[in-house]
């Protein structure tokens, strides 16, 4: 349980997990949970996750805050492309990603955070 404030950078905290600053990973201290992962993505213009991904147990819910994101899920896809769109998918839904612009952010949440959720489909 947190006692204080803790802040930081979730560019820079997230640098050593993928953009990936709050999870199951972070080895100790109020970032680590396994309730919830959070993600600070800053994406280059056709920057491109090609390989069908899904997560077994986990929700996620992607926001976008700058620039413009397309997702692509195997019956359809979604364009983010205005400050506050969103997109959220339950366990199980395969998934892949572009940035549309350059410097493009995506915040990006999972819940709960497992260990060995995460597959490539």
């Amino acid at each position: 349980m947190l006692t204080r404030v803790v802040t930081g950078n979730a560019e820079r905290d997230g640098a050593a997990h993928r953009g990936w600053f709050i999870g199951h990973f972070v080895e100790s201290g109020a970032r680590h949970s396994d309730e919830v992962e959070v993600k600070w993505g800053v994406h280059a213009l056709h920057e491109t996750r090609s390989q069908w991904s899904l997560n077994a147990q986990a929700t996620t819910l992607s926001v976008l805050l700058r620039g413009r994101f397309r997702l692509y899920f195997r019956d359809e896809e979604t364009l983010l492309s205005e400050p506050g769109d969103y997109a959220l998918w339950g366990p199980g839904v395969e998934h892949r990603w572009r940035s549309e612009a350059d410097a493009t952010v995506v915040l990006t949440m999972r819940w709960p955070s497992r260990a060995g959720d995460a597959s490539e489909a």
